[in-house]
């Protein structure tokens, strides 16, 4: 296992090889797979942070990612996809399972996660990969006869027989290991599918068909295939959780994902940030610095303060996984919607900075063009952005009455907003498909802002107060709130992109609270961050103010402050 310290220090030492941003465009270039660096991190020891060990740190497994991503996304969403993959068997695995993954894990296997279809997309419920139960005895007249002979017996005390095609997978070519969902009921439904962990060195040869690498706009070095399945069997100890519990299996493991993949947005917003930085302050436009010019500087800002609202809602979400296991329902949709939603609209602001050099694939181009279309993909990883607000609005009903109620899990949220103290282990029964207790940092709103009454910077006044009226109106127009059994309106999304601000703004509100060190620095001081994320979250047309003294002071910082330091773990700057 490694640190993000390390980990940082490491990279940084490889940014003339494996990972220099000239090799991987080379490879991107040539859509090839990044070989070097992966090895390199297999090496360092980061596949050991995939594994969700009881006395883990999810939290720290999203920074070391985020690491990666701030280098080059391909890499990072290629390793990462290990997680996605084994995660399954950590949310309903027997220990067995899970003793047996965790050490192929952290010998550097790869795990892939095989849910999409060619035909039916994010449509789980219309999947047709289908798994067949072979009932039977004599798995011990096989033994030690070798792989083919192995599997048969498997099949034959009482294993299951897998066939259909896969489309669309991450690592699906370079993976030894695939965790599938499959139809094991013909009728289908809710209770009709099942997941199974499949070994492909354990099956007969001709039983696994690996399908041709798909081009993509973006992250096109990565292995994005799919693989077939004929008949292949596969031992009873395959199935990850019960027959019949797939779906809801793959609903949980999703509220552990979804999280997880922040860690893309993040790295990419740090890279954005250094690249539009390293631009600003080494060209002049008419004598001038371009960095100098007030509009440049509201700019830089304001996608600074972007990227700090994204890292706080984050690292409350992340630290949640341990302390509110509970609503990760809730929050995991909130967090998947807005992140990397966030995050793309800041890389275009950007990329409008950077001007021609953003559509460069060249110096003095820099890599923005290549950062941005790896990144669109992010918002689209274990649901879209539109699949997540409407996870987020079937709840909404049960969100605002919570809301009214102000009840909150508040021991839980405050540790889960301090980012020094120690975290519970995770406790994977604690997961539930819908959030019985809502959202309590959103529920807590109001007494949040009490508590920045007398412990927040006096010039964020205004903008709490500002706040509590948009709650107000939030919580008035979600109580009426009934979802359709036609189908969701469009009009109703805007009611949970508005949700998603509000837990943003209480993620950014409560680590301020929780933690001294964000008070201080140039960051900190008066307020500094916070007041930045909360105009921006807020809109200066709501505000009727100007913005450009916060966010041009917040751009200071920016020039003045390397990437890997621009953030709000570990105090700050």
């Amino acid at each position: 296992m490694t640190t993000t310290a390390g980990l940082e220090t490491l990279l940084a030492a490889h940014e003339s090889d494996a990972f220099s941003p000239d090799v991987l465009a080379e490879l991107d270039d040539r859509e090839e797979f990044p070989d070097g660096a992966v090895r390199l991190l297999d090496d360092a020891g980061m596949p050991a942070h995939y594994v969700l060990s009881p006395d883990g740190d999810f939290s720290e497994t999203v920074r070391l990612l985020r690491a990666v991503a701030r280098r080059d996304l391909t890499v990072a969403i290629a390793h990462g996809k290990t997680f996605l993959g084994s995660a399954p068997v950590w949310v309903a695995g027997t220990p067995d399972q899970a003793a047996r993954l965790a050490e192929r894990v952290r010998g550097g296997e790869a795990v892939c996660w095989g849910l999409t279809e060619r035909d039916h997309g994010a449509d789980l419920l219309a999947s047709e990969f289908a798994a067949v139960a072979e009932p039977g005895a004599g798995a011990e007249t096989a033994a030690g006869a070798g792989p083919e002979a192995e599997a048969e017996a498997g099949t034959e005390a009482g294993g299951w027989r897998l066939t259909g095609e896969k489309w669309l997978i991450n690592n699906a070519t370079r993976s030894t290991l695939a965790c599938v969902l499959a139809r094991t009921d013909p009728a289908g439904g809710g209770r009709g599918f099942s997941l199974f962990l499949v070994d492909k060195h354990r099956l007969p040869e001709g039983a696994w068909r690996n399908l041709p690498k798909i081009r993509t706009h973006g992250i096109r070095g990565a292995d994005i295939s799919g693989f077939a399945l004929d008949g292949a069997p596969v031992p009873a100890d395959a199935l990850v959780g019960e027959e019949g519990d797939g779906i809801a299996v793959v609903l949980k493991t999703l509220q552990l994902t979804r999280i997880a993949c922040t860690a893309l947005s993040l790295g990419a917003a740090d890279h954005a940030l250094r690249l539009a930085r390293d631009f600003v302050t080494g060209r002049e436009l008419y004598g001038r610095r371009l960095a100098d010019v007030p509009h440049v500087r509201r700019i830089l800002g304001r996608a600074a303060a972007a990227a700090l609202t994204a890292e706080a809602v984050s690292a409350l979400s992340a630290r949640s996984v341990h302390t509110l296991p509970g609503e990760l329902s809730a929050i995991s949709a909130i967090t998947k919607a807005y992140v990397p939603t966030l995050t793309q609209e800041t890389l275009g602001s950007l990329g409008e900075l950077l001007g021609v050099r953003g559509f460069l694939t060249s110096p003095p181009g820099g890599g923005f063009a290549k950062l941005e279309r790896d990144h669109r993909i992010c918002a689209i990883f274990d649901g879209s952005t539109v699949v997540n607000r409407a996870a987020v609005l079937h709840q909404m009903p049960r969100l605002a009455r919570q809301l009214g109620r102000r009840r909150a899990d508040v021991e839980g949220l405050r540790a889960a907003a301090d980012l020094t103290a120690p975290l519970p282990p995770f406790d994977r029964d604690r997961l539930t498909l819908l959030s019985v207790t809502g959202c309590s940092a959103v529920q807590t709103l109001p007494d949040t802002a009490a508590r920045m009454e007398e412990q927040g910077p006096p010039e964020a006044g205004p903008l709490i107060a500002r706040l509590l009226a948009e709650l107000a109106r939030l919580e008035a127009e979600s109580a009426d709130f009934v979802p359709s059994a036609g189908g969701l309106p469009s009009t109703a999304f805007d009611l949970a992109e508005r949700y998603e601000r509000a837990y943003a703004a209480a993620a950014c509100l409560l680590l301020w609270l929780e933690n001294p060190p964000l008070r201080t620095g140039r960051l900190g001081t008066d307020g500094l961050w916070l007041r930045a994320c909360l105009t921006s979250l807020l809109g200066t047309s709501l505000l009727g103010e100007d913005d450009s003294d916060v966010f041009g002071a917040l751009a200071d910082v920016v020039l003045g402050t390397p990437a890997q330091e621009f953030t709000l773990w570990g105090g700050a700057v």
